[in-house]
């Protein structure tokens, strides 16, 4: 009779290693900063140590010995300059007709943006890829020939559209007053309807398509469907453009720079901060007094899109 053996039981010396999740982590955290130090390091360079420079420009000024004919030399002013900004009307100035100007004119480009928008959400796949192609040209065309295009278009020697007025016995002018303000706004309309119709057209091809059928089903018409049932749920890019597009008219420079060639006495060197940093640093030569400006510039706009970004949101909740 065959008896029932146990198989040998193997033993180890040396006892089983375990990781601690402690241990565990700290290597998934160093990992995760060896993937973001390309980021970081390009941040540091392009942003931190720029800022840290102006900063440190802006906290000294150009001081002139004897009554003003010696040489000039670099001294230490503390917020001086900052302390002049304040009270400086001509920056503000320009500062408040640049945030009036963008108001109106960010207003009526996402206005016409969503009004495409809401066409093209209706139209054939294929038509739509063709319109949209067709409107995102003017921004993908440099904002230097965008604007050299225009500046052609509003030349009171070289226009065209000057001639055909003239021919017809009526004198077309585009600066002087208000002509001024519609026309940098048709520019930069022309330029940025492309751009904000493709990102509102993308968040109403991601709403679910049953929304349309229900409203469809109570009887609704394809505008009431439009106002009730597509724009109260893109209200997020909306508000994403709007901010966008706040923060590049607080930066407004090339277009008017340009459009100042034909316009010197409607476009001033004031027109907009923008303007008023450049001629200050590279005209008249005091760059610390414009590296002042440029991180007022910054925290102003900064702190207006922030406060435009909690002000919609509170609205739309």
């Amino acid at each position: 009779m065959s008896t029932l053996t146990r198989p040998p039981q193997v033993t180890t010396d040396s006892p089983v290693r375990r990781t601690s999740p402690r241990r565990t982590g700290q290597r998934g955290a160093y990992k995760g900063l060896l993937f973001l130090l390309p980021f970081l390091i390009g941040f540091v360079l392009t942003y931190v140590v720029p800022i840290g420079y102006a900063f440190s420009q802006s906290l000294h000024a150009k001081k002139s010995s004897g009554i003003g004919f010696g040489p000039t030399r670099i001294v230490y002013v503390g917020f001086a300059n900052f302390s002049a900004i304040l009270a400086d009307g001509t920056f503000w100035a320009g500062m408040l007709r640049t945030l009036l100007f963008g108001a109106a004119q960010i207003t009526v480009m996402l206005g016409i943006s969503l009004l495409l928008a809401l066409l093209l959400d209706g139209v054939a796949a294929r038509a739509v890829r063709f319109f949209r192609a067709g409107l995102l040209i003017p921004y993908v065309i440099p904002g230097v020939v965008s604007t050299l295009i225009w500046l052609f278009l509003y030349s009171p020697t070289a226009s065209p559209i000057v001639d055909i007025g003239d021919k017809m016995g009526t004198t077309v002018t585009f600066f002087g007053g208000l002509n001024t303000y519609l026309s940098l706004g048709n520019l930069l309309t022309w330029q940025g309807i492309g751009f904000n119709m493709i990102l509102i057209s993308a968040s109403l091809q991601a709403l679910p398509r049953e929304l349309y059928e229900a409203a469809r089903l109570d009887g609704a018409k394809e505008w009431r469907i439009a106002w009730s049932v597509k724009v109260p749920n893109i209200t997020g890019i909306l508000v994403l453009t709007g901010m966008f597009s706040l923060i590049g008219r607080l930066q407004l420079f090339t277009e008017p720079l340009f459009l100042r060639y034909v316009a010197p006495e409607s476009i001033s060197t004031d027109f907009t901060p923008m303007l008023e940093i450049f001629d200050r640093a590279f005209k008249t030569g005091d760059y610390q007094y414009a590296a002042a400006e440029s991180l007022v510039l910054a925290a102003v706009t900064g702190i207006l899109a922030f406060v435009f970004y909690r002000v919609t949101n509170r609205q739309m909740s």
